[in-house]
């Protein structure tokens, strides 16, 4: 699946002349966590979430400017802050360095790229720079949840044990030599060791995704690994 198929669109945006106060009652009403900031040609400028507003001082929630704190930031950092929480509207404390993807962009991609920046959502931009869509956490569980089962057509037991053999073989943390697996109308017993609680869980988590497996019987020992 594409960013495309799970986009929302189109999406809540504000003018860069937007107060502050203007963005916290558009986040309640649509009960959203943030909203891109446009210029008139529909282009990210930057974002508003929940987060930036955590620390205003409508709230009486700006961070403390104590000595030590100047010590280990600096003035200019204390002034960004002061910007952060006193500033009417949003072109003064909004974040300027947006990540953005594009509508073709493969969800395992968009998902990458929210752990990498540490952001709960990407906004979705054109060729031409303008924004069409926005993909959220919320949005990649939605695609899980609505996955359609593949239909699979139930390999033979022989096969089933081939492709357990080769996934394994494939991962790096996999010791084979000390695994062995046997397979009848499609469950799997697996024996042998593994060296770790992780890696026996792993082990039966790949027998469980071969297709046409019904069930898995883990008999693995757990004990330490001996390259010779």
């Amino acid at each position: 699946m594409q960013a495309r198929d799970v986009m929302v669109s189109p999406v809540v945006t504000v003018g860069p002349n937007a107060t502050v106060r203007q963005v916290a009652q558009i986040l309640m009403e649509r009960r959203i966590s943030a909203v891109p900031v446009v210029d008139a040609d529909n282009r990210i400028l930057g974002i508003v979430s929940e987060g930036d507003l955590m620390h205003r001082a409508e709230s009486g929630t700006e961070r403390s400017s104590s000595w030590w704190l100047r010590l280990l930031t600096g003035d200019a950092q204390l002034a960004t802050d002061y910007v952060k929480s006193h500033s009417a509207k949003v072109q003064d404390m909004m974040t300027r360095d947006v990540a953005t993807a594009t509508p073709e962009m493969p969800l395992a991609e968009i998902a990458m790229l929210l752990e990498e920046r540490q952001i709960k959502r990407v906004p979705i931009v054109d060729k031409q720079g303008q924004l069409v869509g926005i993909v959220s956490r919320a949005n990649l569980l939605q695609a899980i949840a609505s996955a359609k089962p593949k239909l699979v057509i139930t390999p033979p037991d022989s096969t089933i044990r081939k492709r357990f053999f080769e996934e394994l073989r494939k991962q790096p943390w996999a010791h084979t030599f000390n695994v062995n697996a046997t397979v009848q109308d499609g469950v799997v017993d697996i024996w042998g060791f593994a060296p770790s609680l992780a890696e026996r869980t792993a082990i039966r988590v790949a027998a469980e995704a071969i297709p046409g497996v019904v069930t898995v019987n883990d008999h693995l020992l757990e004990t330490p690994v001996f390259v010779y």
